[in-house]
């Protein structure tokens, strides 16, 4: 599927139920819809995908890699559209990361944020950044664990060159609604511990993909990274 027209059909049928079972989530946690903010992730999908995401109302877009970033974002300068960088940054490509002047979800260490706040200073800005955080304490994926995730938010807010805008986790691939809700409440706890640390009022909550972002929005999600559920499978 390489065409805008392919996709509009595709978001045309789907926005509209995914914006209604996340208003009917955000209602359930007594909040207006309008409180979760949809990130379309583009990964693997040409920049059609990101045209028609545009043409149906979508401004936030999301992608894994740096590469990707890097080619479809100018393509669409002057579109009012966010970029959020969503994947694992390598050290070695933080100054990448800040260059593309991208919301970054995913620092998840305190060296990585250095590196990115230096680069931030370098380039004479600030980077938004969300600080990733580990609550289910699997090997295979990053982030600060819980227990750390308040110290360690505390420390990369210090950084001058980071703006922290919330925290972000990726919960385990499961259909146990328990295991998901656990991981989804105690990542909102310590995002509401780490606003009162930072003397602000909240925190955004970047939880919950396709499989799981109704889940998400019921435990306090405010940002929603979704692909699939938008654009159907990646193209081979």
């Amino acid at each position: 599927m390489e065409d805008a027209t392919d996709y509009s059909r595709l978001l045309g049928d789907r926005l509209p139920r995914v914006a209604e079972r996340i208003g009917r989530a955000a209602e359930r946690n007594g909040r207006p819809a309008g409180a979760v903010r949809v990130v379309a992730v583009a990964k693997g999908h040409p920049p059609a995908a990101v045209a028609a995401a545009f043409e149906a109302g979508l401004r936030h877009v999301g992608e894994n890699r740096i590469e990707e970033l890097e080619t479809k974002a100018p393509l669409f300068r002057g579109h009012g559209l966010r970029w959020h960088m969503i994947g694992h940054v390598q050290s070695r490509k933080a100054a990448r990361a800040v260059q593309a002047r991208a919301t970054i979800h995913s620092v998840d260490s305190l060296k990585l944020a250095q590196r990115l706040s230096r680069a931030s200073e370098e380039a004479g800005r600030r980077t938004p950044a969300l600080v990733q955080v580990n609550a289910s304490g699997e090997a295979t994926k990053g982030g600060f664990s819980a227990d750390a995730a308040l110290d360690g938010v505390g420390a990369v807010a210090a950084l001058p060159g980071l703006a922290v805008e919330g925290l972000m986790t990726m919960a385990p691939l499961t259909s146990d609604e328990s295991v998901l809700r656990r991981v989804f409440s105690r990542v909102r706890e310590t995002a509401a511990d780490a606003a009162k640390s930072l003397g602000v009022a909240s925190l955004h909550l970047s939880m919950g993909m396709s499989n799981d972002y109704r889940i998400a929005v019921e435990e306090g999600s405010t940002m929603v990274r979704l692909g699939t559920a938008l654009f159907g499978p990646r193209p081979a």
